[in-house]
């Protein structure tokens, strides 16, 4: 009863963890690698984080289930990296801001409400059952956030950019919800209410 429970509509538990994702798992040159923080930031200017400034960064562990779109749900997952609200303490989005888009490698985006993005349980995890994350689930850095459909908890992330008015991520624009709550089992764009996507 438990289980079922933690379980939204439609959603089952996999044997195993099963791994899914677009594209091709991309190479980790940490000289190379480097997170941007753009867009409407209160200072008007970008900022870009290196491995080493991202890995001094403080670090939480949050437990947390894990809903696919396609259906199955993975319990008590135990990720560990930097929440997001640490981020936007470091670079301040303008007062406008009410939404980020989530950039990762080989252009692939998702969108969030400023609201989802500074839930507690959001943030940048470099680590899950207290193991560095395995390159095909999305080492060195992904987002995660708990609360939405797990694609919008982007692998591989590059940049976080603050945004005045919503704009549809990779997925969203390719006919997948613009919120993404598994509870209410928001999965294709055509179920969206009025207000749910952009104009």
């Amino acid at each position: 009863m438990e289980v079922e429970r933690r379980l939204p509509p439609g959603q089952h538990i996999p044997r195993g963890r099963p791994v899914v994702h677009y594209g091709r798992v991309p190479p980790f040159r940490p000289e190379r690698w480097s997170l941007m923080v753009f867009g409407a930031t209160a200072s008007g200017t970008e900022t870009k984080l290196t491995w080493p400034e991202f890995r001094a960064l403080p670090r939480v562990t949050v437990v947390a289930d894990f809903h696919c779109v396609t259906r199955f749900s993975v319990l008590d997952n135990v990720w560990t990296g930097v929440p997001a609200t640490t981020l936007l303490e470091l670079v301040p989005p303008a007062p406008e801001v009410r939404h980020v888009m989530i950039w990762a490698e080989y252009g692939y985006s998702a969108n969030l409400r400023m609201s989802d993005f500074t839930s507690p349980q959001t943030l940048f995890a470099t680590e899950l059952d207290h193991q560095p994350l395995t390159p095909e689930r999305g080492h060195p850095v992904r987002l995660v956030v708990p609360h939405l459909y797990a694609w919008k908890s982007v692998k591989w992330v590059r940049g976080i950019e603050y945004l005045v008015e919503d704009r549809r991520g990779f997925w969203e624009e390719r006919g997948y919800h613009n919120i993404g709550d598994p509870w209410r089992e928001q999965r294709y764009s055509y179920q969206e209410e009025p207000g749910e996507g952009p104009p």
